[in-house]
């Protein structure tokens, strides 16, 4: 795990949001598609069987398609972001020394920044910019 891939654990989680608005105000889109009607052919049951026209009401077949189609994409994107946030989590909940791990949880987790985490554990600013460099070497 590298610092960068950390670095984007909040904007994961904004986007996130974002996708989970996006998905809903499409998912208000599909319950308001209009109908359209439309005619199919068939024959009567019994005999003689006659041709005969039915009228079919159905959501209006394009709009109904793209929403399906953005529907599809962001709930793949929600996947991969959730699963990259995922692992952020996992990474960090994995470094065995709590002191480490608070620092980590401050920094990319929580946004806070160098100095501030190193007023809340009682560090220097230099000392919490050295433990995250000796956790992201190995």
């Amino acid at each position: 795990m590298d610092r960068k891939t950390l670095k984007q654990y909040r904007a994961l989680k904004k986007e996130l949001v974002l996708i989970d608005q996006g998905i809903e105000r499409l998912q208000e889109r599909a319950k308001n598609i209009p109908t359209v009607m439309g005619k199919v052919t068939g024959s009567s049951h019994d005999w003689p069987y006659i041709e005969t026209h039915y009228p079919v009401y159905i959501d209006e077949p394009k709009e109904a398609d793209e929403i399906d189609r953005r529907l599809r994409i962001k709930r793949l994107r929600q996947e991969e972001v959730s699963r990259l946030a995922t692992e952020i989590e996992e990474f960090i909940a994995e470094i065995p020394d709590s002191v480490d791990r608070q620092i980590f949880e401050m920094c990319f987790l929580q946004g806070k920044t160098h100095r501030e985490i190193a007023e809340t554990l009682g560090y220097s600013r230099g000392r919490v910019t050295q433990r995250i460099s000796e956790i992201l070497k190995d």
